[in-house]
């Protein structure tokens, strides 16, 4: 997992998606899907930056959050950086 957090977070910096520096929080979270869901989460990929037209990251994320049940401290929700 360290690894991921280092490379992810130096590409989004480099790609300079966001306003400010992307850093990750202590921890991580990971959401896992059965194998009969597989389709589902590749063309959830597949169609992620049409869906992010009409509805932001943030929200996404805590509509994750939220189908998952996954209590988070309001002060580590993404706001105003895309």
């Amino acid at each position: 997992m360290q690894d991921i957090k280092a490379n992810s977070s130096k590409w989004i910096n480099e790609k300079k998606f966001l306003k400010v520096k992307f850093e990750w929080q202590e921890g991580y979270g990971a959401f896992s899907y059965s194998k009969s869901h597989v389709q589902n989460v590749i063309h959830y990929i597949q169609n992620q930056e049409e869906k992010h037209k009409v509805k932001s990251f943030n929200e996404e994320y805590l509509d994750f959050l939220n189908a998952f049940e996954i209590d988070y401290d309001e002060r580590y929700v993404f706001k105003d950086l895309i």
